[in-house]
């Protein structure tokens, strides 16, 4: 396995039939590392002779498979409580099977961590879902554990202290953070750099994501993604913190828009910036 700079610059990318094509957009943009995420009606039979071929061949590492899961709609607030993640009861059991499955798929292809978005983490500590998503949560924890990965949720979808306190009452030592900055600010939930700072030592990979806060009057609704450097993230700072905390993992651009060739220029612009900011 080739060895890797401190803050390497890497991406987040999406699963599709053709496992060497995908991988060669990324490579000719001169990145050799990133997440691959794992769409919720993507057929894990077979993946991994797939994948794993194609990563050899490429010469590429993943640091996680992130999975999402079919009927996960991100269209304002109120409906990613509804629809996103282990919150939903109905389709809970389900998703945590699937989730399971990626781990089973990420051992074979020797990906040291899995993560997703939980879905928002009740604050009441009591409340049903909290506590039921808190027990499966420790079963994904003790199911990726037996093949030493970590299972990493992603921020931004509630206050950085719900989120650490969720982790405690957790308490498994292989529960970890994808922390994304630009999810503080698109769900409105408090300034991202003093939550990296709260959240440090839980952190175990991150997203450069950038983004602009939700319009103000308008109940429920998300705030804007933007490419790399012209949001409110503030990119110099955040890596300057991820310095200060002693991060040493890759840089994960993520860019999250349905024009494939506006989103390539956008990485493109991104590793520019970060190759700028990251020693």
């Amino acid at each position: 396995m080739q060895t890797l700079s401190e803050r390497e610059i890497g991406v987040i990318f999406w699963a599709t039939a053709d496992p060497r094509a995908t991988l060669a957009e990324y490579t000719k943009l001169g990145l050799r590392c990133g997440q691959l995420g794992i769409p919720g009606d993507y057929p894990l039979e077979g993946a991994a002779e797939a994948w794993k071929s194609a990563l050899e061949a490429c010469n590429f590492r993943i640091f996680t498979l992130v999975g999402a899961y079919a009927g996960e709609d991100y269209a304002d607030i109120p409906t990613v409580e509804r629809t996103v993640g282990f919150i939903p009861e109905s389709t809970r059991k389900e998703r945590v099977e699937r989730t399971l499955k990626i781990s089973d798929l990420a051992a074979q292809l020797g990906v040291p961590g899995i993560g997703c978005h939980v879905g928002f983490v009740p604050h009441d500590s009591t409340a049903p879902a909290y506590v039921a998503v808190r027990d499966e949560v420790r079963r994904i924890c003790d199911h990726a554990a037996r093949y030493g990965q970590t299972f990493a949720l992603e921020t931004g979808q509630e206050p950085a202290d719900v989120l650490l306190r969720f982790i405690k009452d957790v308490d498994r030592p292989n529960l970890r953070i994808n922390f994304d900055p630009a999810n503080m600010i698109l769900y409105g939930t408090g300034d991202p750099i003093e939550a990296l700072g709260l959240l440090a030592p839980h952190v175990v990979t991150v997203h450069c994501k950038d983004g602009d806060w939700p319009p103000k009057g308008v109940p429920g609704a998300l705030g804007t993604e933007k490419p790399l450097g012209q949001g409110s993230v503030g990119m110099e700072r955040f890596i300057n913190k991820l310095k200060e905390i002693g991060y040493t993992n890759p840089l994960i651009i993520e860019r999250e828009i349905p024009d494939q060739a506006q989103r390539m220029q956008d990485i493109a612009s991104a590793i520019k910036l970060l190759e700028s900011l990251r020693h």
